[in-house]
């Protein structure tokens, strides 16, 4: 019946041919998005659509159970939001380092048709390795210098797909990239968080570099595997804000000498209780005369008014926000048997999203 459901609904709902998608830019300032001849000014309110309700990633389940996606994207759609960042595993991709998974791309093409007919943009971040199950043997165990090379023809492959669609936004080079410390490490992965692994190093050993020239070397080689094929879409690098964490310091990827190719700020942000505006001062920290992008937002560390303070409060500098959607609609999680305080929490997170979707889209002034 659900299925059912879906293919009625889509014979109905009007739907946004490719023509009628501006490509999004960054204006000629260099402040802000345009998209269009017109340069119309955009601001993006989306949503993180990195995993389903059971934990499975998206490119875990998206070729045997396609109508779901295809329902998700129609309710992220009627929640307001113009833009979807998904998360692609390296492991699903490819399947050795230079050999790409065909049906990986080929779902990745269909995607980027869904997007163009619903009219949302996809933030597309790659180079996932959130399941330890999905990540290749060969890839542990390759060397700095082979792991960045199997990364980049990891996006030379995604590139050459996405290069024509307008439903691209941008490219995340990856997920909070790290760096090693002092002394060496031994994993490519950061902690573990509910069985998944968001944070992955870029070296093991600094080895006498400084952390600047290692994130630098990093950034233009994943630039310029993307620019073989794809020479219009946005690039960034979506970090943890160690400004906010550790209350001082400057941004390390969007320092001058680092962020130099990339073309806009994603940071996440989750503000504590009782400190927005703690927040607020560090996100400015990331104001470096580039669009800023929140990428991720949750009511995680406080209150649903605290997260609408913070977001109200940074709209005269900031250029989007991203939260999260699970495939489930605030209606389905309130009416769940197992239904938790999660739930109602996610449930009424997302009616406020809902709602503040129209204003939060016009830019400051308009």
């Amino acid at each position: 019946m659900r299925h059912l459901l879906i293919a009625i609904t889509f014979c109905w709902i009007p739907t946004v041919c490719a023509e009628t998608l501006p490509t999004v830019r960054v204006a000629n300032n260099g402040e802000h998005f345009v998209r269009g001849d017109a340069d119309e000014r955009f601001v993006v309110w989306g949503v993180n659509y990195d995993h389903n309700g059971d934990g499975e990633l998206l490119d875990d389940y998206w070729i045997e159970r396609w109508d779901d996606v295809v329902e998700d994207f129609s309710e992220i759609k009627q929640l307001g939001a113009n833009c979807v960042r998904i998360h692609l595993q390296l492991g699903k991709f490819l399947e050795a380092p230079d050999r790409a998974n065909q049906a990986a791309l080929d779902q990745l093409a269909k995607l980027l048709k869904l997007a163009e007919r619903q009219g949302l943009y996809l933030d597309i971040t790659g180079l996932a390795c959130y399941h330890k199950a999905n990540i290749p043997d060969w890839y542990d165990l390759q060397s700095e210098q082979e792991r960045w090379r199997t990364q980049a023809f990891f996006w030379e492959s995604v590139a050459e797909v996405c290069r024509d669609s307008p439903a691209v936004f941008c490219y995340d080079l990856m997920n909070e990239p790290i760096l090693a410390g002092k002394q060496p490490a031994s994993d490519w992965l950061g902690g573990e968080l509910a069985g998944k692994f968001f944070v992955q190093r870029l070296t093991l050993d600094l080895a006498d570099r400084t952390r600047q020239a290692v994130a630098k070397a990093w950034v233009d080689q994943m630039v310029e595997a993307i620019r073989k094929h794809d020479d219009q879409h946005l690039i960034t690098v979506g970090v943890i804000p160690w400004v906010f964490v550790f209350g001082g310091g400057k941004p390390l990827f969007y320092s001058s000498d680092v962020g130099e190719r990339l073309d806009f700020v994603s940071v996440h942000f989750y503000p504590q209780k009782g400190q927005v505006a703690k927040a607020i001062t560090a996100l400015q920290a990331y104001n470096v005369g580039k669009p800023l992008v929140v990428e991720e937002m949750f009511p995680l560390k406080c209150t649903e008014a605290e997260l609408t303070d913070f977001v109200n409060h940074s709209k005269g500098f900031a250029d989007g926000w991203i939260s999260f959607y699970w495939g489930a609609t605030s209606k389905q999680l309130r009416e769940a048997d197992d239904a938790t305080i999660g739930h109602a929490i996610t449930a009424s997170w997302l009616e406020r999203f809902s709602s503040m979707a129209e204003e939060m889209k016009q830019p400051v002034g308009e």
